[in-house]
């Protein structure tokens, strides 16, 4: 019988029927499903208003896992070979291009962690997201997705301002097709770099229709973030950060989280050297020990807070930048250099600013686990499908059974790991005095902090001058290495620092 005679007509049902006022029949893809499953679980016997297409593709091999889609290394220099990509099967595209509503059971084999790195999960979801760009593209038309099941689409590529419904185990999503183009430009994995400016750009507006092309250019609202929180610590590095991207003529804002623990002369040092601060409320990590290290390491989560731009790419503050790396911003949440396993390093990263993902990781934070306690831990089991960058991005000072301690010359950032350069003498890396952080030491790297630090005014140096106790510090340790008699032989240094000499 006709649809207006239907009474039992489904909230998320009379939702598609009233944003698709133009069609009188809607066709609808079954992803995961069938016919009988379909109209089972939505209660639609009897519609005839609709007519439905079973998508079809071959399910993804069994035998690959996610640690094959995400490995710990991968060649990019592509000197031995080329990094590829286990594969995903996808339907023929082109069968489906008139489909108005594509609805999919998500597979639930597993829950929880472990349900989030179901490759199964990730080729439904990545089905899905290609037949709505697939169907929707080149007629510049809108189109909806439905995630029924217990478990609900993967927000990384399904973005909770698409959301239109949300009822207990069901989802009704309009995408904004532009951004799902770019998710699905990216490989499958970080088991391949993800792709660079050039080529996306050129891919990302092919046969993209004239008309949906906006008259008046839209210029992204782009910004380098940092956050010092609970101590001035790192008053000096964030210093140093800002002023390292200003000599590399990057054109983005330079924006400073900051909270109630950095005085007020530290934060004029930072205006003057460039950060705009904002001031927040740190977050407690739930997962870390009281005093620890990373106790308030989720204050990181109040970038997502950032709405006022559409992207940014977030810092540590001990972190300083070479080589300009404004080209990265058009890269989709959330890119990042790898780490181990199949983690990513969230160092340095890229995230979309959102209300409703902050909400989301707030929410999130005391049932989701983090290996390390902190945000990095957190952050990688909300975002399970990333993208990877060059490690180059995220050059980490660290060096293991390596007497080679030079940096590669093409890092576009380095990460200060270990003792802070601004903690040690000008003279050479006082990781070198104690064994537990010689790992991180290295003289050249030492170096080319310092050249950062002596491009910089006179005033903005105050905040990184040698304190009694940080010199107390550095001599003692110097002392013990003397006693130990270390091959590398720093302690032997005359040192003329001249901010130790000043005092």
């Amino acid at each position: 019988m006709p649809m207006e005679h239907f009474t039992s007509k489904p909230q998320w049902f009379q939702l598609l029927q009233d944003e698709i006022k133009d069609k009188s029949t809607l066709k609808i893809g079954l992803v995961n499903l069938d016919d009988v499953s379909f109209f089972d679980y939505v209660g639609l016997h009897g519609a005839k208003n609709m007519e439905t297409f079973d998508i079809k593709f071959p399910k993804v091999s069994n035998k690959i896992k996610w640690k094959d889609l995400f490995p710990e290394w991968i060649d990019e220099k592509e000197v031995s070979a080329k990094p590829t990509c286990p594969e995903i099967p996808m339907p023929v595209f082109e069968v489906y291009k008139e489909l108005d509503v594509v609805v999919a059971k998500v597979p639930c084999k597993h829950v929880g962690v472990d349900g989030s790195r179901d490759v199964l999960r990730l080729q439904v979801n990545l089905v899905v997201a290609n037949l709505l760009v697939s169907g929707g593209w080149n007629k510049n038309r809108p189109v909806y997705a439905v995630f029924i099941g217990d478990c609900g689409p993967m927000w990384e590529i399904f973005r909770c301002e698409d959301m239109l419904l949300h009822e207990e185990n069901l989802w009704v999503y309009k995408p904004e097709l532009k951004k799902l183009k770019q998710k699905i430009l990216m490989p499958v994995g970080s088991c391949q770099l993800a792709r660079p400016f050039s080529e996306q750009e050129q891919e990302s507006w092919k046969s993209y229709p004239a008309s949906a092309l906006d008259k008046t250019v839209h210029k992204p609202r782009e910004a380098y973030v940092t956050v010092i929180h609970s101590s001035e610590a790192y008053v000096c590095g964030a210093i140093a950060l800002a002023q390292s991207i200003i000599l590399t003529n990057s054109t983005r804002d330079l924006v400073l989280l900051a909270d109630d623990s950095i005085s007020p002369k530290s934060l004029h040092g930072l205006r003057a050297a460039g950060w705009k601060i904002k001031k927040i409320k740190r977050i407690r990590s739930p997962h870390a020990p009281k005093n620890a290290y990373n106790e308030w390491n989720y204050s990181k989560l109040r970038i997502w807070q950032l709405i006022e731009y559409d992207k940014v790419i977030f810092i540590d503050s001990d972190f300083v930048v070479f080589r300009n790396i404004d080209q990265f911003f058009s890269y989709p949440e959330l890119s990042a250099a790898g780490n181990d396993g199949y983690i990513f390093n969230s160092g340095v990263m890229i995230i979309e600013p959102s209300k409703c993902k902050f909400q989301n990781l707030m929410n999130k934070r005391f049932e989701v686990s983090s290996y390390n306690g902190g945000d990095q831990g957190f952050l990688n089991e909300m975002f399970v499908w990333w993208h990877r960058w060059p490690t180059k991005l995220n050059t980490l000072k660290i060096f293991i059974n390596s007497n080679h301690r030079d940096l590669p010359d093409d890092s576009y950032t380095v990460h200060y790991l270990g003792l802070k350069p601004w903690l040690c003498y000008e003279d050479y890396d006082c990781n070198w005095d104690k064994v537990e952080s010689q790992i991180f030491a290295s003289d050249s790297a030492h170096e080319r902090w310092w050249k950062v630090y002596k491009k910089m005014s006179m005033e903005l140096r105050e905040y990184c001058a040698l304190t009694p106790q940080m010199d107390a510090r550095i001599i003692k340790w110097r002392r013990k290495a003397k006693k130990a008699n270390f091959s590398d032989g720093h302690w032997r240094i005359q040192v003329k620092d001249p901010r130790r000499l000043s005092n």
